[in-house]
């Protein structure tokens, strides 16, 4: 018997166990009641129930067997309700009984069941013990099917265990052997993502440790490990809380607290309200927060030795210093600081010592504050958990803010708090995936001013704001992507029950049922893969791949309709692995299968070709074919056949298999032509866009020369005329001193009007050459950031100033870039043109402000802004999708800052950012001055 199993086995069971009588009914019904001890504890105990009043009617060694396994049940079901030492009683009782029957399995679950009980006791060696014990058990009969999964899982709850002790001795040992990327059953790979996520969370790596307690999620759902289930969801609520997207964060405890409150488990419920509490105390809810913390020690009073009791205690502290009472938080942080030595775990050692430290220096307490807050640092540093090292630095900072003490020796700041802030702050922006938070901005600002540092300080109060606003943008993202896999989740899940409830109504076909079942699984994964490709040939490709591993088939076929007359063209075939030549069906051919699959649009099955009229669509050496219509609604793209060499080769259960392929197939096809037109569709406007953009500049271009060159010819016109009057004068009466030395002063005059012309009208083509060479090349070249922009904004001045309107420019020199200047152009014209059509739309006198500063990490901020009428607040987040104009039909095609958005996040290798607060609108690029090693000519095209 395994220790756990999918829900695909329960289904089994359950239509198994109906046509059942007797003692025959035990061999299902002890497995099943096993498994379902947490997905329906209830059932669970009732199936038990029954199965021990047949026990007396099995064999003996059966009765041994099943015993043990039913008193295990009850010894996991007391242990979910809390009655932990009623269930380690239990738990080895039923061990005792399974070694003694033999059953290696049954003594193998019974240490797993004891090692979690002593989890919940806080006896963690014991745990140790017990998970060896599990993992020597599975080994000693290791030919018994499931038992070398039983090993692989003990050793990665025991790996998961380690790394709270010890992180890179953990990974030394088991992170090899437990490598992320090899295919394992559901079970294993719940536990082994589980010693993963608590690696990565150790290691302050919160965006990793979500995505494999997504993973642990998943399969612990899956194989009916709910208690598990909910840990990982608490979890993965903790590590959106820890990278301040606390939106997500509470859907996550949310959905914890909704699967853990109905079953009924004090544990699993108090997890789920405790970091819930943290949560909103993080939000700033500090009443919600104590009354979810103050029910969730209620229900831990029997796991007062568990690690979740130490989380309760650290929640209990920070929820204490947020309302500043100081005195209630050292008191929990000491309790604290008693159990982390206790459980022998890092990570609540950092805690507890930067808590005491941050409650004694509002206690007056400081010299102890500042060794508890070093030791905190130290700690952490130690064992490469950037986050706690960060909170300590900043308690490290605030204490020395507060009091006046002695400042570290390597301090090369103008103060200690200075000196800490920045140094937590270095350390925050070496965490993959967090926000760094506005308030240590706004802790470092108000020290620069404290210091009289009052540039400094302005500038970090930007970076305050600027991290807000980033915070706000990447918190709609991650809550879209919590929320998409709980859509996937509750989708996969609703599948398998309705699965499952067809299976268990027609039961007088148990048989045939399970067999349909596994087929709908794999088909739903085929499926999946189908539906995936956005390009017909791969579409084709896979259902050739998975007609011919399911289904008899000499030959295999795909036709489209062509126009609306009704023909039928060949999209796809293949005949003994050869493939067909092109072919039409007519819309009048009376004999072709496919016409009359999609006439009649319904399926056509066909037991023996050789008593129907030759058709052209039929293969001449196969004996029965089956042909199904690609429907989409109330469309029909076409039809798909299959053949066979044997007479009625497609019985019930091939038929259901084609019809799955078919509307797999027509959703997919839709879905490429769909793609297809929209690729076509953007690269279009992209190019229209580009053309308009073009043709504006060259306008633009054509006025500004008109007035260099125009003053030129007149200047040279008057000269010429003045000259044959110089000559007539030489010709005829003679000339005067005077008239030659006019002549000499005007001329002076004239040539200096001609060449400060022409040079302007040179300069202005030299710009234009380079902007255009640069477009339409994507060249990547060094270039003055200056140069370029001066003249990018010397094509637009025409334009610009024919609106009445105006443009600020201060980029200093000296800023070069080894990067792509022509897309960099591009961005920036499509800023001026954004704020031409929409910002002041309707009105004169605008002004814009193009300003670049160069950052110490090799980067360089590039900021627009112009006093326009701003963007909307609803619209401020779409502003970059692709298409997205509100002057739609007027002008706006909805593409510029879509291209502008990608060019700088894909080919400069930057970011870029909005922000619009009612009146005027700043976009802020933040470029690398080396862009990506990448080949333009490998990209993309940019849509």
């Amino acid at each position: 018997m395994d220790l756990f199993a999918s829900d695909d086995a329960i289904a089994q069971w359950e239509l198994a166990l109906p046509g059942l009588t007797g003692s025959a009914r035990l061999p299902v019904l002890v497995p099943l009641a096993w498994h379902l001890r947490q997905r329906d504890t209830g059932r669970a105990g009732a199936l038990a129930d029954e199965a021990e009043a047949l026990l007396p009617e099995a064999d003996t060694a059966a009765r041994g067997t099943f015993a043990a396994r039913l008193q295990l049940l009850r010894a996991e079901i007391r242990w979910l309700a809390g009655e932990l030492d009623r269930a380690r009683s239990m738990a080895e009782a039923a061990r005792d009984a399974s070694c003694a029957a033999g059953d290696m399995a049954g003594c193998a679950d019974a240490h797993w069941l004891c090692a979690w009980i002593a989890v919940d006791r806080g006896d963690h060696a014991c745990r140790d013990r017990e998970l060896e014990r599990c993992a020597a058990a599975a080994q000693g009969a290791a030919h018994v099917p499931g038992n070398a999964d039983r090993v692989a899982i003990a050793e990665a709850a025991s790996a998961r265990w380690a790394v709270l002790r010890d992180l890179d001795s953990a990974r030394a040992r088991w992170g090899e052997h437990f490598a992320p990327d090899v295919a394992r059953p559901p079970a294993l790979e719940c536990w082994i993502h589980d010693f993963l996520g608590m690696a990565a969370s150790q290691s302050s790596d919160f965006a990793g440790a979500a995505h494999h307690y997504m993973r642990t999620y998943e399969a612990a759902l899956a194989t009916g490990q709910v208690r598990t289930a909910i840990i990982a969801a608490t979890n993965i609520g903790e590590k959106f809380s820890n990278l301040n997207d606390h939106h997500a964060a509470l859907e996550w405890m949310q959905r914890a607290l909704d699967t853990a409150r109905p079953k009924g488990w004090p544990r699993s419920t108090a997890a789920a309200l405790l970091h819930t509490g943290d949560t909103l105390r993080r939000l700033g809810r500090l009443d919600a927060a104590g009354e979810l913390l103050r029910e969730a020690l209620d229900l831990l009073q029997p796991y007062a030795n568990s690690r979740l009791y130490a989380i309760a205690l650290q929640y209990t502290g920070d929820l204490c210093l947020a309302q500043r009472d100081y005195q209630g938080a050292l008191a929990a942080f000491e309790q604290l600081s008693l159990r982390a030595d206790a459980l022998e775990q890092a990570d609540f050692r950092m805690v507890a010592r930067r808590g005491c430290a941050h409650a004694l220096c509002f206690l007056d307490r400081p010299a102890e504050a500042l060794s508890l807050a070093q030791e905190a640092v130290g700690l952490a540093a130690g064992h490469h958990n950037l986050y706690n090292q960060v909170a300590g630095l900043r308690v490290l900072a605030l204490i020395h803010g507060r009091h006046a003490l002695p400042g570290p020796g390597d301090m090369r700041e103008s103060s200690p708090a200075l000196h800490y802030l920045r140094q937590a702050l270095q350390v925050a922006a070496t965490i993959d995936g967090y926000i760094v938070p506005g308030d240590l901005h706004d802790a470092l600002a108000e020290e620069y001013a404290r210091v009289g540092d009052y540039c400094e300080a302005y500038m970090t109060a930007r970076a305050a704001s600027a991290a807000r606003e980033k915070t706000h943008s990447q918190e709609a993202t991650r809550r879209a992507i919590a929320m998409q896999l709980h859509r996937q989740t509750e989708k996969a899940r609703a599948e398998e029950r309705h699965h499952r409830a067809l299976a268990v109504s027609e039961a007088e076909r148990a048989e045939l049922q399970q067999q349909t079942s596994a087929i709908l699984h794999r088909l739903s994964a085929i499926g999946r893969e189908i539906t995936m490709h956005l390009d017909a040939g791969g579409i084709y490709d896979v259902l050739n791949r998975y007609v011919h591993t399911l289904l008899p088939a000499y030959a295999f076929t795909i036709v489209l309709r062509t126009a609306d007359d009704g023909a039928l063209a060949l999209a796809f075939g293949s005949e003994a692995g050869t493939a067909l030549a092109p072919f039409t069906i007519a819309p009048d051919d009376g004999t072709a299968w496919h016409l009359r699959c999609v006439s009649e649009r319904r399926e056509i099955a066909v037991d023996d070709l050789a008593q129907h009229t030759p058709a052209m669509d039929a293969c001449a050496q196969c004996a029965s074919a089956l042909f199904a219509p690609l429907l989409l609604g109330e469309r029909v793209l076409g039809a798909m056949s299959v053949q066979a060499r044997q007479r009625a080769a497609y019985g019930e259960r091939e038929r259901l298999i084609f019809r799955t392929l078919c509307a797999y197939g027509a959703i997919a096809l839709d879905n490429a032509q769909a793609y297809r037109h929209l690729q076509e569709a953007q690269s279009q406007l992209a190019a229209q866009e580009k053309l308009a953009a073009l043709g504006a500049l060259m306008a633009g271009v054509a006025h500004e020369l008109n007035t260099p060159i125009g003053n030129s010819l007149l200047i040279a016109s008057t000269l010429e005329q003045r000259t044959l009057e110089l000559e007539n004068a030489l010709n005829g009466p003679g000339l005067r001193r005077s008239e030659l030395a006019a002549y000499i002063d005007d001329a002076r005059k004239a040539s200096e009007l001609v060449m400060r012309g022409l040079h302007s009208a040179a300069d202005l083509v030299a710009s234009f050459k380079q902007v255009a060479v640069d477009r339409t090349t994507e060249q990547r070249r060094r270039f003055q950031l200056h140069q370029v922009t001066h003249e990018i904004v010397a094509t637009m001045m025409n334009r610009i100033r024919a609106s009445s309107h105006r443009i600020g420019f201060e980029v200093p020199e000296g800023i070069e870039l080894d990067s792509y200047p022509g897309p960099f152009g591009q961005v920036i014209t499509n800023f001026i043109n954004n704020a031409l059509l929409h910002a002041f739309d309707g009105r004169t006198g605008g002004t814009m402000r193009l300003t670049a500063s160069a950052g110490p990490d090799g980067k360089v901020a590039i900021v627009f802004e112009d006093d326009g009428a701003g963007i909307a607040p609803q619209h401020l987040s779409r502003i970059f999708d692709p298409f997205f104009t509100t002057r739609l039909g007027r002008g706006g095609s909805g593409l510029g800052l879509s291209i502008s958005y990608n060019i700088v996040t894909g080919l400069l290798g930057g970011q870029i950012a909005v922000a619009s607060s009612g009146a005027g609108t700043v976009f802020t690029v933040e470029l690398p001055l080396l862009a990506p090693d990448t080949d333009p000519a490998r990209q993309p095209p940019i849509y």
